[in-house]
């Protein structure tokens, strides 16, 4: 049998489950890839927050990349928490060595805004994560964390993504979620535009959903699909998985991973 295609993702570890590595191996697999790992924090996190967060070494995360890259090969990276300037120093030197399409999810708090990025590591994230991003897919909280942009309305979305279109990523997905009305992103490269929209479901269970859509992504780049194509199809999927999301603990749920398998 043909192997399919290999995602890497760089990402902490979610113990409850819905978002951070795991998030996106299920993603993975639902998308069709053999997804991989290298593990930069474990968090103590269940549905009603993030009790306790510690970083791995930076040799602990080179280490497990060297080993996944140099032998099994990588055909997309996708990004998340990076904790601290020196982890998020040490991934762009690695990814950048790669050549391979990346998607850069600049995670800074978790859904319950616990804060999983140092404030010292944002300069790391806008000088060297941003510029090796094939798409980088901040949320609007994040948008304003990394280029003190404010996003109230539809309309500002260009003047987000100019912004961080300005660190170099190639693509920026800027996230309008929490914006009143329907789901509505915005996906360019400063000279085509392309507007993503969704119907906003009635369901609270979100946990995951940012960790969700940037694996997706990468997943679709990894099979040889265009950026646009990789974003609407990621955005069509997390729609779905937010639709199925469910109850689980005592606070915020997680988007179903698997809701294509139970339709």
């Amino acid at each position: 049998m043909t192997a399919p295609a290999r995602v890497l993702t760089v990402a902490g570890s979610d113990s409850g489950g819905g978002a951070g590595i795991q998030a996106d191996l299920k993603t993975m697999l639902a998308l069709g890839v053999h997804g991989m790992s290298v593990l930069t924090a474990v968090t103590a996190q269940n549905s009603l927050g993030v009790q306790g967060a510690w970083e791995l070494p930076v040799e602990a995360v080179r280490a497990q990349y060297r080993s996944v890259v140099d032998d099994i090969g990588v055909t997309a990276v996708k990004t998340g928490m990076l904790a601290s300037a020196e982890l998020v120093e040490a991934v762009a030197e690695l990814i950048a060595a790669t050549g391979v399409p990346t998607v850069v999810d600049p995670v800074g708090v978790s859904k319950h805004g616990d804060p999983l990025l140092a404030a010292s590591a944002l300069d790391s994230v806008r000088t060297l994560l941003l510029p090796v991003a094939t798409v980088a897919t901040p949320n609007l909280d994040e948008v304003t964390q990394l280029t003190g942009v404010r996003v109230e309305s539809e309309g500002q979305l260009r003047e987000a993504a100019a912004a961080v279109l300005e660190y170099g990523p190639k693509w920026a997905l800027i996230k309008g979620g929490h914006l009143p009305g329907e789901a509505v992103d915005l996906l360019t490269d400063g000279s085509e535009e392309h507007w993503l929209r969704a119907p906003r479901h009635d369901n609270r269970h979100t946990h995951g959903t940012g960790c969700t859509l940037a694996s997706a992504i990468a997943s679709g780049l990894a099979k040889g699909e265009s950026v646009p194509a990789a974003v609407a199809a990621a955005k069509e999927y997390v729609s779905g998985a937010i639709a199925a999301g469910f109850a689980l603990g005592g606070g915020i749920g997680p988007v179903d991973h698997g809701w294509r398998f139970r339709a």
